[in-house]
C-alpha cells in the first residue's frame, strides 16, 4: 500500500528569485574579497558559491518534482529533492571543513585586510541574504529541499554578520586576526545544519522507516482485523518528504476467496493504516 498524498509543490518561484539574488550578492563577494584580502568574505563568497549551485539544483529538483508519473517512473521524479538536498550539504560540509582549515593557518599568519570595503560587501551580502530568507521563509517547511536551500542561505545571513564584525573590529582595534576568527565561525555555522540535512537524507536513501512510525504496532492492527491470518515482510519507506510508503504480504482466510469478498478486505487494511497512522 502507498500513500496517495501528492508530493509537495515545489516553490520554484521563489527559488528562482533566491537563486538571482544569491548570484548577484556572490559576484560582489568575489570583487571584494579580491580587494581586500579578507578569509571570512572569501569564504562567505564560496558559501554564496555553493548556495548559488545549491538553489539551482533546488530549482532543477522542483521542476522535475512536478513532473507527473510514467509507467517507467511510478512515483515520477519526487527522489530528485532528496538527491539535490544531499548534493548541497555534501558541497557545504567541504566548504565549512576548509573554512576551519584555512582559519587556524590565518591566526598564525594573519594578511592586511582592508576594513572599509569589507564591511561594505558584508552590509551588501547581508541585505541579499535577508532578501532571499524573505522570498523562502514560507514555502522552507514544504520539503527537504526548500529546507536544505533555506538553511543555506540563513547560514550565509550568519556569515555576513560574521564578516560585518570582523570588519567592526579591525577597524575599532586593528586586531587583524578577527578576519580569520570570522571565517571559522562561519565554518562552525555551516557544520551541524549540514550534518542534519545528511543525516535525514541518508535515512531516506537507505529507505530507513519513517520517524514517528512502529511497524509492530502497524502489524499489531492488521493482524487484529476480522479474516487477516497473518503479516508478512512488513516494510516501511520515504520516497520524498510527505510521501511514505507502507507495503505487506497479508495472508487472509480461504474463505475470502470464495465468497468473493477479499477486495473488502483490502479495502479495510486501507482504512486501518490510514485511520491509526500517517500512511495513506
Amino acid at each position: 500500500m502507498g500513500s496517495h498524498h501528492h508530493a509537495p509543490t515545489g516553490h520554484r518561484g521563489r527559488l528562482a528569485i533566491a537563486f538571482g539574488i544569491t548570484t548577484a550578492v556572490l559576484l560582489a563577494e568575489v570583487v571584494g574579497a579580491v580587494l581586500t584580502g579578507s578569509l571570512a568574505l572569501l569564504v562567505d563568497a564560496a558559501h554564496m558559491l555553493t548556495d548559488a549551485g545549491g538553489l539551482l539544483m533546488a530549482l532543477l529538483a522542483a521542476t522535475l518534482m512536478a513532473r507527473p508519473p510514467t509507467t517507467r517512473r511510478t512515483w515520477g521524479f519526487l527522489r530528485a529533492e532528496v538527491l539535490a538536498a544531499l548534493a548541497q550539504a555534501a558541497v557545504l560540509l567541504a566548504v565549512g571543513t576548509y573554512a576551519f582549515i584555512e582559519g587556524l593557518q590565518r591566526l598564525f599568519a594573519p594578511p592586511e585586510v582592508a576594513s572599509g570595503p569589507l564591511l561594505a560587501f558584508g552590509i551588501l551580502g547581508l541585505v541579499g541574504n535577508l532578501a532571499s530568507l524573505a522570498v523562502l521563509g514560507s514555502g522552507r517547511g514544504a520539503n527537504l529541499n526548500m529546507r536544505a536551500a533555506f538553511l543555506e542561505v540563513l547560514n550565509d545571513a550568519l556569515g555576513s554578520v560574521a564578516v560585518i564584525a570582523s570588519a567592526l573590529v579591525i577597524a575599532a582595534t586593528g586586531w587583524t586576526r578577527a578576519d580569520a576568527v570570522a571565517g571559522m565561525l562561519i565554518a562552525v555555522l555551516i557544520v551541524p545544519r549540514t550534518l542534519k540535512i545528511l543525516g535525514e537524507t541518508t535515512r531516506i536513501l537507505l529507505e530507513s522507516t519513517p520517524r514517528g512510525l512502529d511497524l509492530a504496532e502497524v502489524r499489531t492492527h492488521l493482524q487484529a482485523l476480522p479474516h487477516v491470518v497473518s503479516v508478512h515482510d512488513l516494510h516501511a519507506s520515504q520516497i520524498a518528504t510527505g510521501v511514505p510508503v507502507l507495503s505487506a504480504h497479508i495472508v487472509v482466510e480461504d474463505s475470502c476467496f470464495h465468497d468473493g469478498h477479499a477486495p473488502q478486505i483490502l479495502d479495510q487494511l486501507q482504512h486501518c493504516v490510514a485511520e491509526h497512522f500517517d500512511v495513506g
